[in-house]
């Protein structure tokens, strides 16, 4: 038999055939030749032409074990050994971390005000929030290599431990110093708690049965950072502000439990020792410190400081070059870098780290702004300016879920992803009709439109990304598309906070002469964003005046966000369709591992030369 004949047996064997983890082994995968008719398997890509012949030795052996399409009978497989309640157990632990990690960026901005009332300290209305932002946003990248040198499981417990710490800190702080220390604790930890799921997912099912999980992670995801705010509003009010923290503890725990003792991957027992010597620690100080830099300058940026000050200035530039040396580390020096560079080789890559960024820069835009347009326009409360957003919220999530449930059936992905931020285009632009009066048909209609677009691309494009990706690169792929998603959420709230600020600025002249130079001063400026309630409670022609103002400068906000809603729709036209495995081999982590992958590239690279 002709060895190039018999292609989907060498795939049958590669995925269920193969025990030994050497047999595993990397290469560069040939995203950008794949079709939208072709089954990718990256497993088989990366099989060296040695291994080929071996390979097709086995198709001819007629005693070779080739398991039926969409079977995996290798005893590594983790989908054949596990019954129906292991799997519900252990993706709502999973969802029950992500769930707290997520809500826990939004949870005290209604409680912000009463905890920097209770510690007298006006820091905390800059801190409380950015401290956990910061924590979780420059930390994300380096769980998912951690995960690869000490195995999945011990690495997300411990990113749950440090959360539960972090939390516990936060409930029991006695002044805004270490309310603040203890939050960047908390968002180290829940970095690891947003990316360490999908990556467990990524280990424990198929490509094409994880787009079903990864659909409801999504959901978690939007639900949880929806309803933070109301929950912190009704822990503020009713019992005490300290229990935003106190609430993580005993959920958290349970999950954490639940997954010591339920969930199955390969522990690699890699050596402590040896373990911490594989860290790219240059690397993860350079992606940490230019992460942290940017970030402060646009913390900083019109509140602390003015933008054209020598700090943010200086803070924004230097954390640009830092991130760039990082690339140059990763690129030309790092032994096992923590952002390799061939995950941005493949169209179907760039493509879904794009997407990653805009819909995350468009979802927080409508998150955080809409409140405030609820609370100006509509006089509603903090709470009540939750409880508005429900439309949005209840859309996104049915969708998300539902899109996974599709992709698992179908395992199809380009077409959900590309009609769904066609949709969000039409619901974004739609905002800009919201206007100055409360019309509840348009806020409705437009939230539920705008939601079935947001929903199905929390996750999806995790999907297109990871077919293009090398097993061995899963969890660095997985941290990087976190993190840029973490990028365009910290910049969404600036850049539109900009925006707005500006707006209000070129409208003080027409506020001055409609409402006095007194009372218009203090919506000028970043003044504006601050001075909402006082908007709300004007009658009359001056609340008219107000509220007008206020919606004009949120009409080029959303004019904004619509962009890169078109722009995140345009990138997905060029995702490449590949139709998605129901084989499924679990990837073996550990220094071993890593080691193993490394010399086989090395070796592969040397034969192409």
């Amino acid at each position: 038999m002709d060895d190039s004949k018999t292609p989907s047996a060498s795939v049958s064997v590669t995925t269920g055939g193969l025990k030994d983890e050497s047999d595993v082994l990397d290469a560069q995968t040939p995203a950008a030749q794949a079709t939208d008719k072709e089954t990718y398997s990256p497993a088989h890509e990366s099989q060296p032409e040695h291994q080929h012949e071996r390979l097709s030795s086995a198709a001819r052996d007629p005693e070779a074990q080739v398991p039926a399409s969409g079977q995996d009978q290798s005893p590594d497989a983790p989908e054949a050994s596990r019954s129906k309640l292991e799997n519900f157990l252990i993706i709502i632990s999973l969802c029950l971390a992500l769930f707290l990690a997520a809500l826990d960026a939004t949870i005290v901005t209604t409680a912000i005000p009463t905890i920097s009332a209770h510690f007298n300290s006006s820091l905390g209305y800059i801190w409380v929030g950015s401290g956990y932002l910061l924590g979780n946003a420059a930390f994300v990248p380096m769980w998912g290599k951690i995960s690869d040198i000490f195995g999945r499981k011990g690495v997300l417990l411990g990113a749950g431990v440090v959360f539960w710490v972090g939390s516990l800190l936060c409930g029991l702080s006695t002044s805004m110093g270490m309310l603040i220390g203890s939050r960047v604790i908390q968002g180290i930890g829940g970095g690891g708690l947003i990316v360490l799921p999908n990556i467990c997912i990524s280990d424990l099912f198929s490509m094409r049965n994880r787009g079903m999980y990864f659909g409801i992670l999504g959901m978690v995801w939007a639900v949880s950072s929806s309803l933070g705010p109301i929950l912190g509003g009704v822990f503020t009010s009713k019992v005490s502000w300290r229990w935003c923290f106190y609430i993580n503890l005993p959920i958290s725990g349970v999950a954490l439990i639940t997954l010591f003792f339920i969930l199955k991957l390969h522990n690699p027992r890699t050596p402590l020792k040896q373990g911490l010597a594989a860290i790219d620690w240059i690397g993860s100080v350079l992606i940490i410190g230019g992460t942290v830099m940017f970030l402060l300058g646009l913390e900083f940026g019109g509140v602390s400081y003015p933008w054209q000050s020598p700090t943010v200035l200086c803070l924004l530039i230097f954390g640009v070059v830092t991130v760039g040396i990082f690339l140059i580390h990763e690129a030309k020096f790092a032994k096992y870098p923590v952002t390799p560079l061939r995950l941005f080789v493949h169209r179907n890559s760039v493509a879904a780290y794009s997407l990653a960024f805009c819909h995350a820069f468009a979802f927080m835009g409508s998150n955080y702004w809409l409140p405030l347009y609820f609370q100006a326009i509509l006089k509603a409360t903090p709470i009540m300016s939750g409880v508005y957003i429900l439309p949005f919220v209840v859309s996104l999530s049915l969708v998300s879920g539902g899109v996974g449930v599709m992709v698992k059936k179908t395992g199809k992905y380009k077409l959900p992803i590309c009609a769904s931020l066609l949709t969000m285009v039409l619901g974004y632009g739609l905002f800009i009709d919201l206007g100055p009066r409360v019309n509840w048909a348009k806020i409705i209609l437009f939230q539920i439109v705008a939601g079935i677009g947001v929903g199905p691309n929390f996750q999806v494009p995790l999907i297109a990304l990871q077919t293009n990706v090398e097993p061995r690169d899963i969890g660095a792929a997985t941290s990087c598309f976190a993190f840029l998603r973490q990028i365009g959420t910290s910049t969404s709230v600036v850049v539109g906070g900009v925006i707005f600020n500006n707006e209000m600025q070129k409208q003080q002249a027409m506020l001055q002469k409609e409402l006095g130079p007194e009372l218009a001063d203090l919506f000028s400026g970043s003044k504006a964003t601050g001075n909402v309630n006082l908007v709300a409670s004007l009658e009359g022609h001056e609340g008219d005046v107000a509220r007008g103002a206020y919606w004009m400068s949120m009409r080029t906000m959303f004019i904004v966000y619509t962009c890169f809603t078109a722009l995140g729709f345009l990138v997905s036209l060029f995702l490449v369709q590949v139709n998605l495995q129901k084989d499924h081999k679990e990837f073996k982590t550990g220094l071993q591992n890593l080691k193993s992958n490394k010399e086989n590239s090395t070796t592969q690279g040397a034969e192409k030369a």
